[in-house]
């Protein structure tokens, strides 16, 4: 990948593509290629070729995705099916067709079978039977890796993947009918001390462990694999590093300055007990997370109490 590529970054208005293309820019490039869903539905078979036959894109990077937290995913089951499917197929076989020089699919932790061994090794994919509640997800994002190996099986062509782990960071999203339960938290405890709550309701038990990467690093680690990564096998990126529900509310509770008590409602489900990746890979290729969890919490909790302030000033 060089200066004088263009790089089509599908969803770049999400937390991801977003990200990907601060990273693009501070590295120096320039010829960044963007469309809004508006502009161009990913759903569309002909609009998709339209698009890359026009276009004519050296590197794709496909963050584009029908995201949500555990109840939206368990909810949408046929929306997150369908919807990833058609986005996958559609960008990864136009991409075929206009012989891009190099793509990166973008995956994400959930890929792996719900009691695959820990931490979560690339070799697991495919090894057992998957989370009930994010299985369609799931099952579109396996279709995306299968994917992109059989283009490059069949045809040669320079497809890689990766898998993420849990994200947050600036463009988050923090509706609490669909969000991700970082960004959720934030929200619940800003809301609970603005309005000086006693309490804050907290789903489920607090036990499972997750692992959290700011979105920036993530930039980060995609731009090194689109400059050093060309093999079969997708890559893990996270921080190799975890904790409970509970302290990550604690932790939260502490940024945002809340005093009151957390109530758990257990009637909610947990989710996966555990999904820790496995890094070792990606560490042996030279990167590693570079931001730590609790100045990665107050840096977006500044921003969004900003916003937030600046939202409350406007409907005033």
């Amino acid at each position: 990948m060089n200066k004088t590529d263009k790089i089509y970054i599908a969803g770049h208005r999400g937390m991801v593509g977003s990200a990907i293309i601060r990273k693009l820019q501070a590295e120096g490039f320039t010829n960044i290629l963007t469309r809004t869903s508006k502009e161009l539905d990913l759903k569309e078979q002909q609009a998709v070729r339209d698009f890359f036959a026009q276009e004519k894109p050296d590197v794709v990077v496909l963050a584009a995705a029908k995201v949500g937290g555990i109840h939206a995913n368990n909810v949408y089951r046929a929306q997150f099916l369908y919807e990833n499917l058609m986005i996958e197929s559609n960008v990864i076989h136009s991409s075929h067709e206009n012989g891009v020089k190099k793509l990166l699919f973008l995956g994400s932790s959930c890929i792996y079978p719900k009691m695959a061994p820990q931490p979560l090794k690339e070799e697991s994919l495919l090894s057992g039977v998957l989370e009930q509640t994010n299985e369609p997800y799931a099952i579109a994002k396996i279709a995306g890796i299968k994917l992109a190996e059989s283009y490059r099986r069949q045809y040669g062509s320079n497809f890689i993947s990766a898998m993420p782990t849990n994200l947050y960071g600036p463009n988050d999203n923090y509706d609490l009918n669909n969000s991700h339960v970082l960004p959720a938290l934030i929200r619940k405890f800003h809301t609970a001390k603005i309005s000086n709550a006693p309490t804050v309701e907290v789903w489920g038990s607090g036990s499972p462990r997750r692992e959290f990467l700011h979105v920036d690093d993530l930039a980060d680690a995609c731009f090194h694999l689109l400059q050093n990564y060309d093999e079969e096998l997708f890559v893990n990126i996270g921080t190799g590093e975890d904790l409970t529900i509970k302290e990550l509310a604690e932790l939260i509770k502490d940024v945002v300055g809340f005093s009151g008590e957390l109530k758990w409602n257990t009637s909610k489900p947990d989710g996966t007990p555990r999904k820790l990746m496995d890094v070792s890979r990606l560490h042996n290729m030279g990167w590693k997370h570079r931001i730590d969890l609790r100045e990665g919490i107050t840096s977006v909790y500044a921003e969004f109490a900003k916003s937030e302030l600046a939202s409350g000033v406007a409907k005033a």
